[in-house]
């Protein structure tokens, strides 16, 4: 069974709409998108690399804004810095690939290394911040920061912005703005492709 299936089937043990079970959906998906970046040529690798870049630009901020401060509060100050740490070299990273030529061998060495990194992120969290998380909040609770992390997702950027990674406090200031500067991107190259 690969990882992502083993995230898939710990979140389905969790109440629907448990703020845990919504993450590690999405850390399925995103270890999925990368093995199709990394196996995809032409149009296809472009339009799964978008879909990744997104994914991850939303699946951070809204984790910075919704589960951060929870879990610096639950399993403590330096542990929750250090996953905004990550994330925000992270942002830094997937702004270089995301200018970078798809079909050159620089950008599969990097992707494969920003990959390691983004896996070992996500495992960090589902072992050291998702149970704090769980433990330290009632099932209701966890409810309400799964609805918010969706809320939230719908304003997050879907493009990286390393000036505002890392800080949920940036990420509440600059994120909705940015968000429709990039979902105006999206559309307009989206209907620049077809």
């Amino acid at each position: 069974m690969s990882q992502a299936d083993e995230e898939r089937r710990e979140a389905a043990r969790l109440p629907e709409g448990d703020v845990v079970a919504i993450l590690l959906e999405q850390h399925a998906r995103i270890r999925d998108l990368f093995t199709e970046v990394k196996s995809a040529e032409g149009t296809h690798k472009q339009q799964a690399f978008d879909e990744l870049r997104a994914l991850l630009a939303v699946h951070e901020t809204a984790e910075e804004m919704i589960v951060r401060p929870v879990a610096e509060d639950t399993i403590g100050k330096d542990e929750a810095e250090a996953r905004n740490r990550e994330e925000a070299e992270a942002n830094k990273v997937l702004a270089r690939l995301e200018k970078m030529d798809l079909t050159s061998s620089d950008f599969d060495a990097q992707l494969a290394a920003f990959e390691q990194a983004v896996i070992a992120h996500a495992e960090h969290e589902e072992r050291e911040e998702f149970p704090g998380v769980h433990a330290g909040r009632s099932e209701e609770q966890l409810r309400n920061m799964g609805t918010r992390l969706r809320a939230a997702e719908k304003v997050a950027p879907t493009h990286p912005h390393p000036s505002a990674a890392g800080s949920p406090t940036a990420q509440w200031t600059v994120g909705p703005f940015a968000s429709l500067v990039d979902r105006t991107r999206d559309a307009i190259n989206e209907a620049t492709r077809r």
